[in-house]
């Protein structure tokens, strides 16, 4: 697991005892991170894991009103959906991501991470 799937966990099971998300993650990534100030705030994986909260499809977790990111979510809930139809795409990340976003051409940045932690981890819906 990388260490943004690792975040994603620790964020989901801070989620789940009513920790608001957003702060969640936060607290999650700072500690994971320690001071690497541009690994906590990194928008892609942290708005990934927002997104699929926002539709609630984390276990345990309120939907809600959680990021404003518009792509990063719609990456994070194909995946979901690809893995829903097919858990076998589980192993292969990157055909995972081409498969989400629509592009060979562009490189993932953690999200599909996320995505296949909390999945492996029996979080999502």
């Amino acid at each position: 697991m990388s260490k943004y799937g690792d975040v994603a966990i620790t964020a989901t099971r801070l989620a789940q005892t009513g920790v608001c998300p957003m702060k969640a993650w936060n607290s999650a990534a700072t500690s994971e991170f320690k001071n690497r100030m541009a690994s906590i705030k990194k928008g892609c994986p942290k708005n990934a894991f927002l997104g699929l909260a926002e539709g609630g499809f984390i276990q345990g977790v309120p939907s809600g009103n959680y990021t404003k990111s518009v792509l990063n979510k719609h990456y994070a809930l194909e995946a979901l959906a690809l893995l829903n139809q097919d858990s076998n795409v589980i192993d292969d990340l990157k055909n995972l991501w081409i498969q989400a976003c629509g592009s060979a051409s562009k490189a993932h940045n953690h999200q599909m991470n996320v995505v296949v932690s909390l999945w492996s981890h029996g979080f999502l819906k």
